[in-house]
């Protein structure tokens, strides 16, 4: 028989790791998804030349690791800014532009894959462009953006786990000071790891029931 020193209040702090997971998914998907709608119409409508600044921007937190991104920024908010910010508000808000990043590229993408026939007809019909992009564009295009921003989400939520080296005890670094204490590695990081399925699963599960929907439509 399997004997473990977990106890009850041991269960109970991997489930507020979890909640902090969670919260910290919910608030950088939601801000970002908002910047990256925002970002990825802009670059579209101004094309690539006049969308080169925000395009560097934007690859910056693609391309730097999100690890080194949480390090820098928190470094230069508190030592050379020397503001009094939490890790919690630090890990949200680079988040959420790692998030933005990402997503302006699927909203880009998504809003490409629009035909441009169809688009040129709502004109034709009257439409002006903000009719155009609400009730032709946005359509078809989150049809096709769907599974990749569902992708982005679940990402977000693993990448997650990196906001420890910001002083947040999110699920993972609960897990990790649990193996400290039990000394029950093997143990306690299945344990950690039902958790991040049962937070995922249902994300996931939502996608595909949508984009199963979508495409019976």
């Amino acid at each position: 028989m399997f004997n473990t020193s977990m106890s009850f209040e041991d269960v109970m702090f991997l489930a507020q790791g979890a909640w902090i997971t969670i919260l910290v998914t919910i608030i950088s998907v939601f801000l970002g998804t908002i910047f990256g709608i925002f970002f990825g119409v802009l670059r579209y409508q101004v094309g690539p030349w006049w969308g080169a600044p925000v395009t560097f921007v934007l690859d910056i937190f693609r391309s730097i690791p999100l690890l080194i991104q949480l390090v820098l920024v928190n470094a230069f908010l508190g030592i050379v800014l020397r503001l009094q910010i939490s890790g919690f508000t630090v890990a949200c808000g680079v988040l959420t532009f790692y998030t933005a990043a990402y997503c302006s590229e699927i909203v880009r993408g998504g809003i490409e894959a629009v035909p441009f026939t169809t688009r040129r007809a709502a004109r034709s019909l009257g439409l002006n462009w903000f009719q155009d992009m609400r009730y032709i564009v946005a359509p078809l295009a989150t049809r096709v953006a769907l599974p990749s921003w569902i992708g982005l989400a679940l990402g977000v939520m693993k990448d997650s786990a990196l906001v420890y080296v910001v002083q947040v005890t999110e699920l993972l670094k609960s897990t990790q000071i649990l193996i400290t204490r039990l000394q029950e590695p093997l143990f306690l990081l299945t344990i950690g790891g039902l958790f991040y399925f049962l937070i995922s699963f249902p994300i996931a599960r939502l996608g595909g029931y949508l984009e199963k929907r979508w495409s019976n439509d």
